[in-house]
């Protein structure tokens, strides 16, 4: 009986890392996405390593109607359902703070599509006793800060809502991770250039890994964005307002 894996956002350089790992641990895959030339590239590297099946099915953040043709096929799979959920946009915040439309795609790429999609599929996952979700959010939501609030906001509410799903669905063996990486290599980050303790998709995929076997909450990838944030968080507000990251 084969484990099945949804990937949300599955072309993005964090999930194919993830991808390329599942695969050769034997897992059914259900790839979702918006770009199907890239799915199915990854798909056929995904057999060549030996995933159980692999599915391409689209889907878009943005429009909740595409949800429920994955969700059903999910739900007719035998064996655990796992969801990782990869989905995210970051605009600048100078392009947002001068176009506020920007705002809404935003909030639903990371924040309330994922939400919408979990609490969808939820149901079944409790009714099978067992599976995982693995929630990518972002350091950036641990605080809002002057470059990038509206994605921090964003990525914040998401990290909430997860908390708030592992309790009420660890009550029924249903594990819920939160990852928090800080700046990793792939092209969304590209256009900042070299971040301070950047990671490699590899080394997320790695910590994920890691962290669903021993069951972790929440991680930060890499390490050490935890100590980071700790000390971030812990700056008094008169003072914090006054820095320029």
């Amino acid at each position: 009986m084969t484990d099945t894996w949804i990937i949300l956002g599955a072309t993005s350089g964090m999930a194919r890392a993830f991808i390329r790992d599942m695969a050769e641990e034997g897992h059914g895959l259900i790839l979702c996405g918006r770009k199907q030339e890239v799915m199915e590239e990854i798909a056929t590297d995904c057999r060549a390593r030996g995933a159980g099946f692999v599915d391409l099915m689209p889907i878009d953040m943005r429009d909740p109607d595409s949800f429920a043709p994955i969700v059903e096929k999910a739900s007719g799979l035998s064996g655990m359902i796992n969801v990782a959920v990869f989905t995210g946009t970051m605009p600048p915040q100078d392009q947002i703070d001068a176009n506020p439309a920007l705002i809404d795609g935003t909030i639903a790429d990371s924040f309330t599509g994922p939400a919408r999609f979990l609490t969808t599929i939820a149901p079944y996952m409790e009714q099978r006793g067992g599976g995982s979700i693995v929630g990518i959010t972002s350091v950036a939501g641990d605080r809002g800060r002057l470059g990038n609030y509206v994605y921090g906001a964003a990525k914040g509410g998401f990290a909430t809502y997860l908390s708030g799903l592992r309790n009420k669905l660890g009550r029924a063996g249903v594990h819920v991770m939160t990852v928090k990486p800080g700046p990793v290599d792939t092209p969304m980050t590209w256009d900042l250039g070299k971040q301070p303790f950047m990671t490699t998709p590899e080394a997320v995929s790695a910590d994920i890994r890691r962290g669903l076997k021993r069951r972790r909450n929440v991680i930060y990838t890499a390490k050490i964005w935890a100590l980071i944030m700790l000390v971030i968080r812990m700056i008094p507000e008169p003072i914090f307002k006054k820095m320029s990251f």
